[in-house]
């Protein structure tokens, strides 16, 4: 008798062919959802760097350095050029004005000291000369004037008396005209002893005038000569510190070399050294701040050196209020030199972020803090420290501000 089998639900081929059917719609549905849904990546929280949103003042500042200097500095350099014959005072030593400070010698210069003074001598010598020649000449006419004068006055006496003679005919016609030709030679001869001796007193005077303007040159000449061999004695130009001598005994110094400095130390300065690329921003009287032992203190730009040296140029900045205590010349300080006002603004803080991002999105922590999901961001002005957030988040959010290197194009990352 047969007996009727029974045919079963499930088989093996029946649960195999099930099974790969929905394993292919569990792939197309996990296809489906991770092409058109958010991609995710788990993260570590303590690997990530979390920064609130927040609104504050805001100013526009940038790092520099700078080097504490006295607030003059005198330099010291060689007017005459010579050896060094002495050192009067060591480096660093604090120094009155015109103490001597180092001695030098200039052999060629002294010998032209002694020319100059030699020569002057001899114009002097000369000048005396003159004057010696000039008033025995005067004292000759004086006497030859004197002669002349008495020669006239006896001319005088006989021609009047033979006039009176002659008009009495008592003498004769041919000896009246005698003495009165007597006369009138004696009267001509007095006129011209008068304009020579005129003319030797202008020609003595205009001599002698010409002589002492000469010596009076040369004095000068022989002054600034002095003045010269004087200036191989180097000495201070003002009260201060001595700093930066360059010079030994032995040593050749030429003429406008740099021998040393003195620093005036009635306040100090701060040479600062800045990118060229803030060189069109940086002005007079911009303000920076200082750190000095935990307490601020406010410097300004007062003078600009344009002149740009290996990509940097540099500025002089003072002290606004008080000058800290026990500042050093030579001393290092950090400043933030500020390019603007200070603003109120939405701001985060700088991270690694912006290198993938541009700065044009962000990961943004939901409220729960358990993901963070892209957002678009537009941000504005930066300091070392900070973004200006211009739009995409608000005051309160946090953001991731770490490095996204390893993120790829994660549209959430979940937060373990």
């Amino acid at each position: 008798m047969d007996r009727k089998i029974e045919k079963k639900t499930w088989t093996p081929k029946r649960i195999i062919t099930i099974a790969g059917i929905a394993g292919i719609f569990l792939l197309i549905l996990g296809s489906w959802y991770f092409t058109s849904g958010n991609t995710r990546l788990n993260v570590q929280s303590e690997r990530i760097t979390i920064s609130e949103v927040k609104k504050s003042s805001f100013q526009v500042f940038i790092p520099v350095n700078g080097v504490v200097m006295p607030v003059t500095t005198i330099y010291l350099d060689a007017i005459e050029g010579g050896r060094v014959e002495e050192k009067l005072v060591e480096d660093g030593a604090m120094v009155k004005k015109d103490q001597p400070i180092l001695r030098l010698s200039n052999t060629d210069l002294e010998l032209s000291l002694a020319n100059q003074e030699t020569a002057v001598f001899e114009v002097l010598t000369q000048m005396q000369n003159t004057k010696n020649n000039a008033v025995q000449n005067t004292i000759q006419q004086l006497n030859q004037q004197a002669e002349v004068e008495n020669s006239l006055a006896e001319a005088e006496r006989i021609y009047k008396l033979n006039k009176h003679l002659h008009d009495e005919k008592v003498i004769g016609g041919q000896e009246f005209k005698a003495t009165q030709n007597n006369y009138n030679y004696q009267l001509n001869r007095k006129k011209l002893n008068d304009q020579t001796l005129s003319q030797d007193e202008i020609s003595n005077r205009q001599q002698i005038g010409q002589m002492a303007s000469s010596y009076s040159r040369m004095q000068n000449a022989l002054s600034l000569m002095r003045r010269k061999v004087g200036d191989l004695v180097v000495r201070a130009p003002v009260d201060g510190q001595l700093t930066s001598l360059d010079a030994e005994v032995g040593q050749s110094k030429t003429k406008g070399e740099r021998l040393g400095q003195i620093d005036v130390l009635s306040g100090h300065k701060v040479r600062v050294d800045i990118d060229e690329h803030y060189i069109s921003r940086i002005m007079i009287g911009q303000v920076g701040e200082a750190t000095i032992a935990g307490k601020p203190y406010n410097l300004k730009i007062n003078k600009i050196y344009t002149q740009v040296n290996n990509g940097r140029f540099q500025v002089d900045m003072i002290f606004m209020d008080a000058v800290p205590e026990g500042i050093r010349r030579g001393q290092s300080l950090q400043i933030r030199l500020a390019l603007s006002d200070e603003t109120q603004a939405l701001l985060i803080a700088k991270g690694g972020f912006f290198q993938q991002t541009g700065g044009n999105w962000i990961y943004k922590l939901s409220e729960d803090g358990t993901k963070a999901y892209r957002v678009d961001l537009q941000l504005g002005r930066e300091n070392p420290d900070y973004y200006e957030i211009l739009s995409g988040l608000k005051e309160g959010e946090k953001v991731v501000t770490s490095s996204y290197e390893n993120y790829g194009d994660m549209q959430e990352l979940i937060l373990k």
